[in-house]
């Protein structure tokens, strides 16, 4: 039977509003694959290589005590024998010159004031002339810079110079001793004393440990650097006197003070230079009680030769080396690379540790951040940017209209 007029408009009015909830269901279902964010990419961490170097074997003597550290590394690189306070000669004459330098300040390539010597500095020079102490010519009336007088106490290690600097300074060696005893109780020094300007008395004494931190204080102060580094000095009066430390200018030694009595032997205090991985190395090293000066030069030469291999340049990162991965659900790959290479100077076996933080990423392009790697070498952290190797872009229409489930998960 032919529908009625009134069926006919029923029906194509049901049929037009199916077909406009359909379409409208279409439009929003579009609108919602089409502008919903897209999941983020899998990560996947990349564990780095293991970077902690073997142990460095030092060579030290059979006999006496002694210690070995580098500017800016803590503590020491190694140590032998006794480690407590002994007897350190004229070594002490290197707290001398630090004390008086706190107390007369001198720049570097600056003379300082002028010293007047006088009968009572002649005196002086007899009196250690009679105690077999070293020496260096004085004379009454002559006069130095305080610079050459700091020359004349340090190369030839001259007793009556560090005698005469003391009581020009402070006024009486009692007054200098006073004053020596607070700054080693201000710079941490508790198992260092002086009982006389030079060494010549037993009860100056030091530990290995201490005198490698005095080492440092003389490398701090740059006109000290500069004195003990002088292999001889012309000087007005006393004429030409010569550094006493005979390693001096070899092996890369740069410095720094001899020391010699019945009761320490033979000693040195001394620093050295070498070159890893464009970074200059500044180590500081003492030797106490060896029978002689050149055995004992001898064997801070073969340690030397074994420190400086336990020192070595780590690669920690190549530029372009992957620390992670990133794994798209529409089948796109791309990495987390080190935005630039890294190494770093360690001392034998200083524990090296990374840590990989690769960010979330969703879209990106090429060189975007993509998150860090830290590398723990000792107590210093070094940080490398990572950034993403390959561009990860929208998976477009088609993928993203036959995956809604995986656009509402994301």
């Amino acid at each position: 039977m032919p529908l009625t007029r009134r069926q006919t408009f029923l029906r194509r009015r049901v049929a037009f509003a199916a077909a406009l909830v359909l379409t409208l269901g279409g439009v929003g279902y579009l609108a919602g694959t089409g502008l919903a964010p897209v999941p983020a990419a899998a990560v996947e961490l990349i564990e780095p290589a293991a970077l902690t170097q073997p142990a460095a074997e030092l060579i030290w003597p059979d006999a006496g005590a002694g210690a070995i550290g580098a500017v800016g590394y803590p503590g020491l690189l190694g140590s032998t024998g006794d480690q407590e306070s002994m007897p350190i000669a004229s070594i002490t004459k290197m707290v001398t010159a630090l004390v008086l330098l706190e107390e007369k300040p001198l720049s570097l390539n600056e003379p300082g004031p002028d010293i007047r010597f006088t009968d009572d500095d002649v005196d002086i020079y007899y009196d250690v002339l009679a105690e077999d102490g070293s020496v260096a010519p004085v004379s009454a009336g002559m006069v130095l810079s305080q610079r050459e007088a700091f020359e004349a106490m340090l190369l030839p290690s001259a007793n009556n110079y560090s005698i005469s600097l003391a009581i020009w300074a402070f006024g009486s060696v009692d007054a200098y001793l006073a004053e020596a005893e607070t700054w080693l109780a201000a710079n941490g020094l508790t198992d260092t004393a002086v009982a006389d300007t030079s060494g010549l008395s037993p009860a100056s004494v030091s530990s290995p440990g201490d005198l490698v931190k005095i080492g440092k204080l003389v490398l701090a102060d740059s006109v000290l650097a500069e004195i003990v580094s002088m292999e001889t000095s012309d000087l007005p009066t006393v004429g030409t006197v010569t550094n006493t430390n005979k390693l001096l200018g070899s092996n890369g030694v740069t410095g720094m003070k001899t020391g010699t009595t019945d009761e320490a032997g033979a000693c040195l205090l001394y620093s050295a230079d070498f070159t890893v991985g464009g970074e200059t190395i500044t180590l500081v090293g003492v030797m106490l009680g060896g029978d002689t000066h050149p055995e004992l030069n001898a064997s801070i030469v073969d340690l030397l030769d074994s420190v400086e291999p336990g020192f070595r340049a780590v690669s920690l990162a190549d530029k372009g080396a992957a620390y992670a991965t990133y794994a798209t659900q529409w089948g796109q790959k791309s990495r987390a690379v080190a935005a630039e290479a890294a190494f770093a100077v360690v001392w034998s076996d200083t524990p090296i540790t990374a840590v990989s933080a690769a960010r979330p990423v969703t879209l990106g392009e090429v060189g975007d951040s993509a998150g860090a790697i830290d590398f723990q070498v000792g107590e210093t952290t070094v940080s490398v940017p990572l950034v993403l190797e390959r561009e990860l872009t929208d998976p477009g229409a088609a993928w993203r209209f036959t995956h809604p489930a995986e656009l509402a998960a994301g």
